[in-house]
């Protein structure tokens, strides 16, 4: 079984299972990968996903010996976007890596070792936050092999980083480091090597932690803001007001009771 899913209390950790082939990604796999984040955004007793690769890769990107095939019509018009697609209506559909054009409710951490590399780094991006190994590594190493971004990382990645940065990565691709993915804002933290999964455990525990409602709203105003004007996204962030009433209220009662104090995170 080339992609593993277990669950952890609230967190599910979704694992590809490839070694010999660093982890990349075949279309059975990508279908996989799909199936079980959608399984996951639909299950309510799962609050945080973990992505993560067995030790030794992230992912190496789409599987280029199964493109070296031959990719035929049928996987083209499969996964064929135009300019109609909203992102809403037409969803949820299946990427070229899988679950990359999934829009979930809830977030996903990516625990990254070695490389995360082409579509790999598609993945990662995908992601909300992304914890590294030292030794873990990003680049659009496709640039050498004529296969563009199409999953997403030509719109991620200068999001994340910025217009420039985005240009010198993607125009390039060249090997980035743990450390300048950090600097660059590309990476949320850095762990040992061995230890991305158990920071990326770490974090999700306490993100399981917060009143889900309101972290999701949080959330959900961060990722529509982007297509939006100001005064829209201000509109849409208003919104989320009206889980003070589910969750703020109480919230606040507990503060109020003397819990929190001194930004103490311990007995929320």
């Amino acid at each position: 079984m080339t992609i593993r899913t277990e669950r952890r209390g609230a967190v599910t950790i979704v694992t590809i299972d490839r070694p010999e082939a660093r982890n990349a990604v075949n279309p059975q796999m990508a279908e996989a990968l799909f199936a079980a984040f959608t399984e996951f955004d639909a299950d309510d007793s799962q609050s945080v996903a973990i992505l993560n690769g067995v030790p030794g890769a992230f992912c190496a990107g789409f599987d280029l010996k199964h493109a070296a095939g031959g990719v035929d019509d049928v996987w083209f018009a499969e996964h064929a976007l135009d300019a109609d697609s909203d992102g809403v209506n037409d969803r949820p559909r299946k990427g070229p890596m899988g679950p990359t054009r999934l829009d979930l409710s809830k977030p996903v951490i990516a625990a990254i070792c070695g490389p995360a590399v082409a579509g790999g780094m598609e993945l990662a991006l995908w992601c909300d936050l992304r914890v590294m190994e030292m030794s873990a590594y990003m680049g659009v190493y496709c640039r050498r092999w004529g296969v563009p971004l199409i999953d997403g990382g030509t719109v991620r990645l200068p999001r994340i980083v910025g217009h420039g940065r985005a240009m010198d990565l993607i125009l390039t691709g060249r090997k980035v480091e743990a450390e300048e993915c950090l600097a660059i804002g590309l990476a949320t933290r850095l762990s040992p090597d061995g230890g991305a999964l158990d920071a990326a455990l770490e974090l999700a525990d306490t993100l399981t932690r917060f009143p889900q409602g309101c972290m999701r709203a949080d959330r959900r105003s961060v990722i529509n803001q982007w297509s939006q004007s100001v005064p829209r996204a201000l509109a849409g962030e208003w919104k989320s007001a009206g889980t003070f009433r589910a969750e703020g209220a109480s919230g606040a009662a507990r503060f109020a009771s003397g819990k929190g104090r001194g930004g103490d995170f311990g007995d929320i």
